[in-house]
């Protein structure tokens, strides 16, 4: 019965699988960028502020017992004093982005 069921299954991978030798790579319409195009955001070290930095904005005893709005005005204001830009959302807000693109 063990064989039988090993054939079976045998018979079953042979027709779902391509034989050796027969796989073909895929084609590819767009050519893939090279490093030198593409460079990798880990070939260089990181540029943002710490996690320690972070933790002690959002951890900070003023925000505690504001508003949402307030929250998010502190953070904003926080991250501003130290040259990073911290996008947030509030009613009446409208973010306007930083890049000028043509």
């Amino acid at each position: 019965m063990r064989n039988l069921i090993v054939q079976a299954f045998s018979w079953v991978l042979h027709q779902l699988l391509p034989a050796r030798g027969r796989h073909r790579a895929p084609v590819r319409s767009v050519p893939t960028p090279t490093h030198s195009t593409c460079p990798s955001a880990w070939s260089r070290p990181w540029t943002g502020p710490s996690s320690d930095t972070a933790r002690t904005i959002f951890t900070a005893e003023e925000a505690r017992g504001l508003t949402d709005e307030q929250c998010e005005r502190f953070y904003a204001t926080a991250w501003a004093e130290l040259g990073w830009d911290y996008p947030y959302t509030a009613e009446g807000v409208h973010q306007v982005s930083a890049e000028v693109r043509a």
